[in-house]
């Protein structure tokens, strides 16, 4: 059965992958972005969506004009682009409280908000820790919220995505398109830190099967870990890479040190998960070599504009 969603975050890495698999499930979808906003990942779906430039109407028009049954917020700031406190602030707590409040008044259902593995005890570096902070506060707020006023709070909590229309400032892109240039060297820590990697495709599937679902849940709040269950060595990953890149760029491992209190093993139990169907479909293997398949492309569009 189909529903009218409210997505943010539509113009970035997941939430386009999400907007995509939305749109393909027959849903009504709203979109939330700015008049300035990259619409590059989504401009052949924007046809097929209703979308608010939140920087110039007010956050409540969406609501007010239609009858919105789930709002799934993906929009976030890890504070890697020098932001001010305030503003990772305002986007990962401020924003997503003034739509809890929105849903409340106008009786949307359910909440998704979008997490992450960094949402641990540790030690990170200062701008991961502002949004380590803020998004706890979040979901502090949300748990109190759905207990209050009965709205389902469902907090998808993300292990290492990756795939195609990422930022190429993100670990497996990054690589990527080192090798794919011929670089001489990737400088790297010592690589035995594990991680899981998941592809984008079985994260937009895993909220599929949830929202499929989500009418049979009885609970009011849900911590879900979305990952493949699985972790794997960043050295074997970043060796693996290089392999299907057909690259002999030298891998300096060592070369860089740990973070401090670096997390060394990094995984989820994806159980809840599997009790409603979802399993993962790409191997990492599979959705590297669809990821470099993209970037392979990507690059030589760059190379000849």
């Amino acid at each position: 059965m189909s529903k009218t969603i409210l997505l943010t975050g539509a113009t970035g890495f997941l939430g386009s992958h999400l907007l995509e698999m939305l749109v393909k499930e027959g849903n009504d979808v709203i979109i939330l972005k700015r008049s300035f906003s990259d619409i590059s990942r989504i401009k052949h779906l924007l046809g097929d969506v209703k979308y608010y430039d939140i920087d110039k109407v007010e956050l409540k028009k969406p609501f007010e004009e239609n009858n919105i049954d789930v709002v799934i917020h993906t929009a976030t700031s890890y504070g890697r682009k020098n932001e001010k406190i305030s503003e990772i602030v305002e986007t990962n707590l401020m924003f997503p409280l003034k739509l809890l409040e929105l849903c409340t008044f106008f009786n949307t259902d359910t909440f998704f908000n979008t997490d992450t593995f960094f949402n641990t005890d540790t030690i990170l570096p200062k701008n991961l820790n502002y949004y380590v902070i803020s998004k706890k506060q979040f979901i502090e707020y949300g748990k109190r919220m759905c207990e209050e006023y009965g709205l389902k709070f469902v907090n998808m909590k993300l292990e290492h995505m990756y795939g195609p229309k990422d930022d190429t400032t993100k670990f497996i892109p990054f690589i990527i398109e080192k090798m794919l240039k011929n670089e001489k060297k990737i400088d790297l820590t010592k690589g035995e830190q594990k991680r899981d990697f998941i592809y984008i495709e079985d994260v937009a599937n895993a909220y599929a099967a949830i929202l499929s679902r989500i009418n049979g849940f009885d609970k009011k709040f849900y911590d879900i870990e979305v990952g493949i269950g699985d972790s794997v060595r960043i050295k074997d990953l970043v060796m693996l890479m290089k392999n299907l890149c057909n690259s002999d760029i030298m891998l300096n491992f060592g070369a860089i040190p740990y973070r401090k209190n670096e997390i060394m093993n990094s995984n989820t139990n994806p159980e809840f998960l599997r009790t409603l169907g979802w399993s993962p479909k790409f191997s990492l293997d599979e959705g590297l070599r669809k990821t470099i398949s993209y970037y392979q492309k990507h690059l030589v569009k760059d190379d000849e504009q």
